[in-house]
């Protein structure tokens, strides 16, 4: 196969140069040019015909947000974001996906005593997949079209079934969508996210924005309550556990796996000790095989799980590896699924938890 064609967009000369020297290093990858600016980048997109776009947040004459919204009208394709890990980059991340980016990195960092540069192999990662993305062409609104939703600021009732929710490449969209069709009395629900550390506060805060259900960034010995989800930091490992009568998680530091901190493996395979026959289980779009013995255990402990199916998936790894191991009980289309939850949910809701 001829390498994937890279265009990098970056007004820093530097980072442009980072960028190109960390590409440079996959023979699977080719850096076919780079542009200080959009103006430059779509003269250069016309010209050169990118497979996959590195685009820059803050640029002169035109930010990359308004860009990457032009450029996906005009002609659709593979980007993937890099942003500095400010509050105001975490955000505009968040924006980019919505609009119809792939992914996003952090700008990577070289130190100047060892000339190595952080994060090269995770950016060369996410360019490849990108590559192979299912774009999207559906584009919703920046903010919800309903009336506000009135929340209840302290939900007490505990949740008796524990919904737990695993994704990565095309998640924050997917999740967008399906916690957004929750209702507010919806059970308790844990998420992974694949995500950087900094980057989930900013996309738990804009899902509790949108969802009738409350949306929070967890913290450790957090309760899973009716109405609740929790998404697990960057960066930090999420599982849960039983204390009593009530579900919590354990969030702390830890070794990744399968390469990933959150992992999704790490939560299902906790809901499979903890949880049993009161957990369900998705596992939805994302590269890799990470959540998929997990999402297995869980059925095999009793849980309820499905999985996104391909058509509707942005890439169908995750899903397509747990369907594999025999791990899902149903494959879904992702606008089904909340429905499903919901289902599966309120079986039982209001009896005491067991095993």
């Amino acid at each position: 196969m001829p390498p994937i064609k890279v265009l990098i967009v970056d007004d820093s000369a530097l980072i442009r140069q980072v960028l190109a020297e960390i590409l440079r290093q996959d023979t699977d990858l080719s850096v076919v040019g780079a542009a200080a600016d959009p103006y430059i980048a779509w003269e250069k997109i016309n010209s050169l015909q990118p497979d996959v776009l590195t685009l820059d947040v803050e640029m002169p004459r035109m930010d990359g947000l308004a860009f990457l919204e032009k450029l996906m009208r005009a002609r659709p394709m593979p980007v993937v974001m890099v942003s500095s890990l400010t509050e105001k980059g975490c955000q505009t991340a968040m924006r980019a996906l919505e609009l119809g980016a792939v992914d996003f990195v952090t700008k990577p960092k070289v130190d100047v005593t060892s000339g190595t540069v952080e994060l090269g192999p995770e950016i060369i990662e996410k360019i490849k997949i990108a590559a192979r993305a299912k774009l999207r062409t559906r584009q919703r609104p920046a903010s919800p079209a309903s009336p506000p939703v009135v929340k209840s600021g302290a939900l007490l009732q505990t949740t008796h079934k524990v919904v737990c929710i695993g994704a990565s490449t095309g998640g924050t969209e997917a999740l967008y969508d399906l916690l957004t069709a929750l209702p507010a009395d919806a059970p308790g629900i844990a998420i992974v996210q694949h995500m950087p550390a900094g980057f989930t506060r900013s996309f738990a805060a804009r899902l509790d924005e949108a969802c009738q259900i409350r949306v929070k960034e967890a913290r450790d010995g957090d309760r899973i309550l009716q109405g609740h989800a929790l998404l697990a930091p960057g960066g930090l490992h999420m599982a849960v556990t039983r204390i009593g009568a009530n579900y919590t998680v354990r969030v702390a530091p830890g070794q990744p796996v399968n390469r990933h901190c959150p992992s999704v493996d790490v939560l299902f395979q906790s809901a499979a000790r903890h949880v049993g026959g009161n957990a369900v289980g998705a596992i939805l779009t994302g590269m890799g095989n990470d959540g998929a013995k997990g999402l297995r255990a869980m059925r095999q402990a009793g849980g309820r799980t499905m999985a996104q199916d391909e058509a509707t998936c942005v890439v169908f790894g995750m899903p397509k590896e747990a369907i594999a191991l025999g791990g899902a009980e149903q494959v879904l289309p992702l606008e089904k699924i909340a429905d499903r939850i919901l289902t599966l949910g309120r079986i039982n809701l209001h009896t005491a938890p067991v095993g």
